[in-house]
């Protein structure tokens, strides 16, 4: 029933009320008469239907945002926030970290702040710390306007310039710390001719958008400019893609044609869609580029245009892997990074099972998917072996230490192989033996598939956390009817060695180890995330040492070409005695630098065959494989 209507139903009894005035959510009703239970009672249901919040009636005060596009050439972007009446002393936030686990403080890029009160009168407003400002003689509400340079490319940055806009919002709207949970509003003012906005975020009007809370509201980016874009339905859900890039770098019709095939078997393979509409965001720059970041109706992906036409896999396997964080993480989610603190880290252990799993289960769609093959799919997974194997720090820190130690992630020194594993690679890794334990546990009947439908049943779908890596453990048992315990304490807590042939030769597999002679670069490297790569360590004597690469140096070049999310397939493809350039970067100093490719011994990895194979080993590697329990992978 509307207000109105509900309100004039209340109104005949109450007016035999016997006070001087009664007042609901601002709505005043008078009245001269004794109160009898029954009028007594009616009374509180007004007071529950209008003024609770979350009754059908309350209504909640609304923060309202408007950001100018107005000077993309400079950008730097204007926001306006409007608070309602309240304390007369206000508090706003701008996080200090989204996006990614890295503490970034976006307040380095605002310029200046200024409040006025509702008479549009200037009001004190003042910084508490690098982060946090104070207004006060706000009680009758207040405007807060700022200007903030936003000119970070990629998937985890806010950026506005003279081709387009794409905000992760964190990092530009700050928040008022009363009413964080408030309904938002947002508006775009200054929009450049021509271009258009993309988001999934529900809409008022074409440059108008609503949120249910700030934590909604930033969780869900925008693209506005020129883009092009495309839209598909499958299996009852709605999909749109917008890619913004040069033309001739890709082939809209082909992308939708992956992304339709990626996110069928993920859909089908979870029994589980929890949305109606989803929105994909690519960028190709031609410029260092790549990686993704999952939101909860939205992805933004970024793939550089170069790795996009000589890798086949490089959209298919970020897509699938940022589609699944829509489950894994976005809902199936640990109650370690809940609430989201936006002023400090929050830690939790479970990134290897959030993301590193989601990295297992990638794979696994991309076969499904018909995009990766049995043979790519197996040489891919000798590889990550291969590359946990050969970090030294696989000894001295667990899957659950690095999960905590990635706020350090910032710190190229933090990225030696002496120093620290990736809770990419070896929660991937975790998640294949996990699958293959379950497998083994059950007989067959159950699997990896079954443990995340467990925990969407039992955490997502009723709202609720579950609690790091117990919670994972829980599923495992709940699925094999099995005691797992010492699977996770030894190969999750702790840093005990992974017997691989005893997982493997349950689907008729063994890992074969053989002593090669490889090209020898001299260093090492790494990248973080959508930076450029940075060398993380030099070999004494190397010829890379001799020609002055040094510790920190990061690379803009590798032969002429953008070093971007491919880098280290450039520097796989590289042979003994070619002669190698590469222009990089310390201090603000470019140079460029050259040597000849050397040679040192490795061991390689790959996985083959055992002798004899059986007909339930074969059973076993094809159910894997479909990522299915055996019985519906035989029919």
């Amino acid at each position: 029933m509307p207000k109105r209507d509900f309100l004039r139903v209340l109104c005949g009894p109450l007016r035999s009320l016997r006070l001087k005035a009664f007042y609901c959510k601002g709505h005043k009703i008078e009245s001269q008469r004794t109160p009898r239970k029954s009028h007594l009672l009616i009374a509180c249901a007004c007071f529950l239907f209008f003024c609770l919040p979350g009754a059908p009636g309350f209504q909640s005060p609304v923060v309202h945002y408007t950001v100018s596009l107005a000077n993309p050439a400079s950008h730097r972007v204007h926001v306006r926030i409007e608070i309602p009446p309240g304390a007369a002393q206000r508090e706003l936030q701008l996080p200090v970290w989204n996006a990614l686990y890295q503490v970034r403080d976006f307040s380095q890029y605002v310029t200046w702040l200024k409040a006025t009160d509702a008479h549009h009168r200037p009001i004190p407003s003042e910084v508490i710390d690098k982060s946090r400002w104070r207004v006060t003689d706000a009680e009758n509400g207040a405007a807060i306007e700022y200007e903030i340079l936003a000119d970070q490319p990629g998937p985890y940055g806010a950026q506005l310039n003279a081709q387009h806009a794409f905000f992760n919002l964190a990092e530009i709207l700050m928040y008022p710390v009363d009413l964080r949970s408030a309904p938002v509003r947002l508006a775009f003012s200054d929009i450049p001719a021509g271009w258009k906005i993309g988001t999934a975020m529900s809409s008022i009007d074409t440059h108008t958008f609503s949120a249910e809370n700030y934590d909604r509201l930033v969780d869900t980016p925008l693209e506005i400019g020129t883009f092009h874009e495309a839209e598909f339905d499958d299996s009852g859900g709605h999909y749109r893609i917008l890619v913004d890039a040069d033309p001739p770098d890709y082939d809209l019709q082909k992308i939708t044609g992956i992304v339709r095939r990626i996110v069928s078997a993920e859909t089908a393979w979870m029994n589980d869609r929890p949305f109606n509409t989803y929105l994909f965001i690519y960028h190709f720059p031609r410029t260092s580029g790549g990686g993704g970041m999952e939101h909860a109706y939205s992805t933004a992906i970024d793939v550089n245009a170069r790795v996009l036409a000589d890798n086949a896999l490089a959209l298919p396997e970020v897509t699938a892997h940022e589609f699944f964080h829509l489950w894994n993480v976005k809902r199936i989610r640990p109650q370690s990074l809940e609430p989201v603190d936006y002023t400090k880290e929050n830690y939790t252990r479970a990134l290897w099972f959030s993301e590193g799993v989601t990295n297992t289960v990638q794979d696994y769609m991309l076969i499904r998917a018909g995009i990766l093959d049995e043979k790519q799919y197996l040489n891919r997974l000798a590889e990550h072996i291969e590359q946990l194997q050969r970090r030294p720090a696989h000894l001295t820190q667990s899957a659950e230490e690095a999960s905590l130690n990635a706020w350090l992630e910032k710190y190229p020194s933090y990225a030696s192989p002496e120093r620290s594993i990736s809770y990419y690679n070896k929660g991937e890794l975790l998640g294949v033996i996990l699958d293959l334990a379950m497998r083994d546990a059950s007989h067959g009947t159950s699997c990896l598939r079954d443990l995340l439908r467990w925990m969407n049943r039992e955490y997502a779908q009723r709202g609720k956390f579950f609690a790091d890596s117990d919670s994972v453990l829980q599923a495992a048992e709940a699925g094999t009817h099995a005691n797992l315990k010492a699977f996770f304490q030894n190969y999750v807590a702790e840093k005990v060695e992974i017997p691989w042939d005893e997982f493997f030769k349950t689907v008729g597999l063994r890992l074969v180890r053989s002593t090669s002679v490889s090209p020898d670069i001299g260093f090492e490297a790494a990248r973080i995330f959508d930076a450029p790569p940075v060398v993380i360590s030099v070999r004494t004597d190397s010829a890379a040492q001799r020609a002055g690469l040094n510790t920190g140096d990061s690379i803009l070049q590798i032969n002429g070409q953008v070093a971007s999310s491919d880098f280290q397939d450039k520097l796989s493809a590289l042979h003994i005695g070619d002669s190698f350039r590469l222009r990089v970067r310390s201090a603000g100093v470019e140079r460029e630098l050259q040597w000849q490719v050397g040679s040192r011994e490795e061991v390689e990895l790959e996985l083959k065959d055992v002798d004899n194979v059986t007909r339930q080993q074969k059973l076993r590697r094809a159910a894997w494989l479909k990522g299915e329990p055996e019985k519906e992978a035989s029919r």
